[in-house]
């Protein structure tokens, strides 16, 4: 059964940006492309305000001509289909709909107002990025319009925080199955606990990413390569902006280890990665494994 790539949709630049990720990793992993707009729940009225049953069949009309119209839009090879869902929040409908499909990832595009290639998390994005059991995708704003037909690479930030196992598994998976290189950026220099002196953080991120790699080369595909690369700076955002990106290749981060298990919650150091990213990020959940997490 072919994967699943739930898009948030909006008639909007954020949701053709959107819907171009979600075009991109379809076509990169040979998934269906589920383009979700998401209408307010008509029991979410007030009983003082009776639902005008008029409007709500306008707005189901109108939601439906905006999908009609991006889905005949999109890559006629991709298999994809359109969808109007109600839920009480946009991003609650977003993971039902990923739930109802088994979404590999929910692709969502930044919030109005953001610069060109930049992200901006708008109030869904932070609500699914506080709430949702599936990975998540953020599409920089101009994302639609490059053209960019593959992923050419994927980069993992790997750090040594809970998580970073299922991290390296789940980029290491997206890698395999899309048939490219898999690029590896230690977060150990950024990772640690305080205090530690500078010839200590270097033991430690050498070690680190030698033991990384090693994994990384275990489980892709022997014609796939895993290369580790350090970046230069003294913090998060200097050592993202010294990184060289590929256009169209994503970026994958662990959640916060504050996140509850198997939800997603974005730290402080994928925060400010965030800030400089010309790329796509997409967040992974934590396991339920971990013994802290039971």
């Amino acid at each position: 059964m072919a994967a699943s790539i739930v898009v948030g949709y909006t008639a909007t630049d954020s949701g053709a940006d959107a819907a171009a990720l979600g075009a991109r990793l379809a076509r990169s992993l040979g998934a269906v492309l589920h383009l979700v707009m998401v209408l307010p729940f008509e029991g979410t009225r007030s009983a003082a305000v009776p639902p005008e049953r008029a409007y709500e069949d306008h707005l189901r009309r109108q939601a439906t001509q905006w999908l009609e119209e991006a889905v005949v839009g999109l890559p006629q090879e991709l298999i994809r289909s359109g969808h109007v869902r109600f839920a009480e929040s946009f991003a609650e409908g977003l993971i039902a709909a990923g739930e109802e499909f088994g979404a590999r990832l929910i692709v969502v595009g930044a919030a109005g107002g953001s610069l060109f290639g930049r992200h901006r998390l708008g109030s869904v994005a932070s609500e699914l990025l506080h709430s949702s059991t599936i990975p998540v995708a953020l599409a920089p704003a101009g994302t639609a319009g490059q053209d960019d037909h593959v992923l050419p690479r994927v980069t993992a930030a790997i750090g040594t925080r809970p998580g970073a196992d299922n991290l390296l598994d789940e980029a290491a998976a997206l890698a395999g199955d899309a048939g490219v290189g898999l690029r590896l950026v230690s977060l150990v220099p950024f990772d640690v606990p305080p205090g530690l002196d500078t010839g200590a953080i270097r033991v430690v991120g050498e070690t680190h990413a030698h033991e990384v790699l090693a994994v990384a080369q275990e489980i892709l595909p022997d014609e796939l390569g895993a290369v580790i690369e350090e970046a230069p700076g003294d913090t998060v955002e200097d050592a993202v902006s010294n990184l060289s990106w590929q256009p169209g290749e994503v970026v994958l981060v662990g959640s916060s280890r504050l996140a509850q298990p198997r939800r997603l919650f974005l730290g402080s150091t994928a925060a400010k990665m965030l800030h400089e990213l010309p790329v796509p990020m997409i967040v992974v959940p934590r396991t339920r494994a971990e013994a802290g997490d039971r």
